[in-house]
C-alpha cells in the first residue's frame, strides 16, 4: 500500500478520506498519520454497569412533582459526572429514524459528491479532516462540521446545499435540539442558581454547531482513536448515536469507562464554558472516541455556545469572598479563535482559561 504522506490541510487544500481508506482493499496496514495507540490504551474501568452514567427524565424535570427531585439529581450528575443519559426527551423516535437513513445515505454518496463540502483553506466547516500540521497525528473518522445558528452565521455551500431531504430531516432535528439544549442550559443555572437573565443573555440566539461523524472499522482498532481525548469547548454537548454502534469512553477517577447507551436516549456533556460558568462546580469531562473492526459507528453532536458578542467566564451569582473566580473571562469571539488555533488534546482549552496562582497570589 502507498504510505499516506502527512499534509497541511489549511496550505494544500487536500481533505482526507478514512472512510475511502478503509474500504480500499488495498489498505493492508495502517498509515503512520493515523498510528496513536497511546491515546487508545487503557487504563480500563468496569463496563459490567456497575459504573453507568446518571439517567435524567426530561418529563420529570419539566412536569409533576418530583421536578425538584429530578433537579437535584441533574446537578449532582452535572458535578461529579459532567456527563448524563437524557431520557424522555421528547424528540420522536420518527424523527431519529429518518435523521439515522438520511445521514447514512450521505456517508454513502461517492467521495466527489462529498467533496462538494470539503474544508475550505482557512476554514474551520465542512467535510474532511482539519490537519493543523504536517507530523500532527490523525483521528479515524470522516466528519462534517458546520455553524448552524445564528442563521447569519451559515456557509451558503454547505447546509443549504446538501441533498433536499437530508437538509429538511437535518432542519427539524436542529429545531428540535435547540429546544431541548436551551431548557436544558435553563435547568442547569437554576440548579447552581445563576440568576435567569444572566443564562438568557448568555445563551438566547447564541452560537450552535454540529458535528456528523462516521468511523469506519479499522482492521487494527487499538492501534488508532476515533476521537482524541478532549474535553468540548462549548456550553454544553448533545450527542446522538445514530447506528447503536458505541464507541464514546469518558474518563473518571484516571480511568476510562465505556458509555453503554439507553435505549432511545441521548448522552448530554458539561463543556468548558459551563465550568467555566459555574466557577468550578460543574465538570467538563475529558472524552474520546474509539473504534471497533466489524462495524461503522456514526454520531451527531450538537454543540451549544453563547453568542458571539457575549464575554464567558464565572458568574456573578457563583462568586465570593470564599469562592473567588478560578477562570479567566474573555470575549466569545476570541475564545472561539483560540480553540481553532489549538490542536485539540485533553483539558489543554479549558486550562489556557484557569487563572494561574503563584506564591498565593493569582498572576
Amino acid at each position: 500500500m502507498a504510505t499516506l504522506e502527512p499534509v497541511d490541510l489549511l496550505s494544500s487544500n487536500s481533505v482526507l478520506s478514512v472512510m475511502e481508506l478503509a474500504k480500499n482493499p488495498m489498505t493492508t496496514e495502517i498509515p503512520q498519520n493515523y498510528l496513536c495507540p497511546e491515546l487508545a490504551e487503557g487504563p480500563f474501568g468496569l463496563s459490567d454497569g456497575t459504573a453507568s452514567l446518571p439517567a435524567i427524565d426530561m418529563e420529570k424535570l419539566i412536569f409533576g412533582e418530583a421536578t425538584d427531585i429530578e433537579l437535584g439529581k441533574l446537578h449532582s450528575a452535572c458535578k461529579a459526572w459532567g456527563f448524563f443519559q437524557l431520557v424522555n426527551h421528547g424528540v420522536s423516535s420518527t424523527l431519529l429514524e429518518k435523521m439515522k437513513f438520511e445521514i447514512e445515505e450521505f456517508f454513502k454518496l461517492p467521495l466527489e459528491e462529498k467533496m462538494k463540502y470539503k474544508v475550505r483553506p482557512g476554514d474551520v466547516e465542512g467535510y474532511g479532516t482539519i490537519v493543523r500540521c504536517k507530523d500532527q497525528k490523525l483521528d479515524w473518522g470522516d466528519r462534517f462540521y458546520m455553524f448552524i445558528n445564528p442563521l447569519s452565521r451559515r456557509k451558503p455551500h454547505l447546509l443549504p446545499e446538501l441533498p433536499s431531504s437530508l437538509r429538511s430531516t437535518l432542519e427539524a432535528y436542529f429545531k428540535e435540539s435547540q429546544k431541548l439544549g436551551m431548557a436544558l442550559m435553563g435547568l442547569m443555572g437554576k440548579a447552581l442558581k445563576v440568576d435567569t437573565r444572566e443564562m438568557e443573555e448568555l445563551f438566547e440566539d447564541g452560537m450552535q454547531s454540529v458535528r456528523m461523524t462516521y468511523y469506519p472499522p479499522c482492521p487494527q482498532p487499538q492501534l488508532v482513536v476515533g476521537l482524541t481525548p478532549h474535553s468540548d469547548a462549548s456550553g454544553i454537548t448533545i450527542l446522538h448515536e445514530v447506528n447503536g454502534v458505541e464507541g464514546l469512553q469518558i474518563k473518571k477517577d484516571g480511568v476510562w469507562i465505556p458509555v453503554h447507551f439507553l435505549p432511545g436516549a441521548f448522552v448530554v456533556n458539561v463543556g468548558d464554558i459551563m465550568e467555566m460558568l459555574s466557577n468550578g462546580a460543574y465538570t467538563s469531562v475529558e472524552h474520546r472516541a474509539v473504534v471497533n473492526s466489524e462495524k461503522e459507528r456514526i454520531s451527531v453532536a450538537m454543540f451549544f455556545n453563547p453568542k458571539f458578542e457575549a464575554e464567558i467566564g464565572p458568574s456573578r451569582s457563583v462568586l465570593s469572598a470564599e469562592s473567588p473566580p478560578l477562570f479567566r473571562r474573555l470575549g466569545m469571539e476570541e475564545y472561539v479563535k483560540g480553540f481553532f488555533s489549538r490542536n485539540l488534546r485533553g483539558k489543554s482549552n479549558l486550562e489556557r482559561m484557569r487563572i494561574k496562582v503563584r506564591d498565593g497570589d493569582a498572576v
